[in-house]
């Protein structure tokens, strides 16, 4: 096999030789390089934007790499509109473009990705292909660096803490990423939501009852808390984006993809994750929503005679939550996972079976299909009494809103079907 993967905390299996594709091209630097990631985003705590960024630069790069030797075969660009050099060793361009995407985003350990590189590539025979491939690798690695070097992501800023009846109540940082330029979408605004319901209505009435009920630390329920705790996902871990990088990976090498299929796979899904991101961003510092416990224990300022204050209540999760509450972010990325995978698939439908960074025990659980994983996790957020149905919902409609866009007009066939509608594969 070429390529190996020697990380202590996710192991990884090597796949078989892909068919159909010029010089038996494996996809084993697909996984390998995705995996080092995500430990990145684990080891530096990275939130879940900043997560979403790094997977999709990682993602990109590689997408383009390979799709820039793919000749005849190629497809639209995502970033490097250019072809690479004829003769160019894939395998080693595909590793050279990861390798410098990863090293210049997480430069404490670029001693890792170094060491990764040269095993790889001390794999390869050495010559003027491996050369011409590295040297392309490097090229596009560069290039989406420099793409990405002014997208809106940094500084950091921070919106204030609020006050009063629906506010937020805490300061919290990442908000401009709302503002950030997308991979893909041609405007993140035409998904941002409208409001959430109106304190005073029936609708806000009820989804406080759902959450108060369904959320509340004072009703045990193990089911409920393990399936909150299975989508969890706070900082330490690969964050949402990255349980769906997870589950596209495993995915893939059930169905031994291709290379230049697994790279696109990986750049749909990356592209859309971070594009939901900002959507999610917006909608939460535009609305400022405050959380179930903050809205439950002052439910007695909300103006609605439907409601009832209840001072001690507190959340199943432990926590109010670190961000405004309207929409949950693990709804919009899991939806956008779920679109993309159904989306190039050809089918939502596909069982697989997967265990999350937080999953108690490490348990895994199967499911019959993307969106009813996606619909779990949504809806494990208002187990946890982080978040009202009607932002898991919100949520949901924001992903598979962005995801959509993403699918119909991004990494094409030149000619020929998109991605939604007859199969791409």
């Amino acid at each position: 096999m070429i390529f190996t993967l020697v990380l202590g905390v996710v192991g990884v299996g090597l796949g078989a030789p892909a068919q159909g594709v010029p010089g038996q091209v494996r996809t084993d630097a697909v996984r390998e390089w995705n995996d080092l990631a995500l430990n990145a985003v684990r080891l530096t705590r990275a939130s879940d934007s900043d997560s979403a960024r790094v997977y999709a630069m990682l993602n990109v790069a590689l997408y383009d790499t390979v799709n820039g030797l793919a000749g005849a075969r190629q497809r639209t660009h995502a970033v490097v509109p250019e072809s690479g050099p004829a003769g160019a060793d894939v395998q080693a361009a595909g590793v050279a473009a990861a390798h410098s995407v990863l090293s210049t985003l997480d430069p404490d350990r670029a001693g890792v990705y170094d060491s990764h590189l040269s095993a790889d590539l001390a794999q390869l025979r050495p010559g003027r292909p491996r050369d011409l491939g590295v040297a392309w690798g490097q090229h596009v690695g560069q290039a989406v660096v420099a793409a990405r070097a002014d997208d809106g992501s940094r500084p950091v800023q921070i919106q204030p803490a609020g006050s009063g009846p629906g506010v937020f109540r805490a300061d919290w940082s990442g908000v401009q990423f709302g503002q950030a330029r997308p991979f893909a979408v041609a405007d993140a605004g035409v998904f941002v939501p409208g409001p959430p319901p109106a304190l005073d209505s029936l609708d806000y009435a009820a989804a406080l009852a759902d959450v108060s009920v369904v959320g509340n630390a004072a009703l045990p329920d193990p089911a409920k808390l393990a399936t909150f705790q299975f989508w969890s996902l706070p900082a330490g871990s690969v964050q949402p984006p990255g349980e769906w990088v997870k589950i596209a990976l495993e995915v893939s090498d059930a169905r031994t993809l291709p290379l230049d299929d697994s790279t696109r796979l990986l750049a749909l899904l990356s592209m859309a994750l971070f594009d939901t991101a900002i959507v999610t961003t917006r909608t939460k510092s535009t609305y400022r929503h405050w959380r179930p416990a903050t809205a439950i224990q002052e439910a007695d300022t909300d103006g609605n005679p439907l409601t009832q204050a209840d001072p001690g209540w507190a959340p199943r999760a432990g926590a109010v939550g670190g961000t405004p509450e309207y929409v949950s972010g693990h709804s919009s990325f899991s939806a956008a996972g779920a679109t993309v995978l159904a989306g190039f698939f050809c089918s939502d439908h596909i069982s697989f079976t997967h265990a999350t960074d937080t999953a108690p025990g490490n348990v895994a659980r199967t499911y019959p299909s993307f969106t009813a994983a996606a619909a779990e996790a949504g809806r494990s957020r208002v187990f946890g009494g982080q978040h009202f149905e009607f932002s898991n919902q919100a949520g949901l409609t924001i992903g598979r809103g962005v995801a959509a866009e993403v699918l119909t007009t991004h990494l094409l066939h030149r000619s020929g079907p998109t991605h939604l509608g007859d199969c791409p594969l």
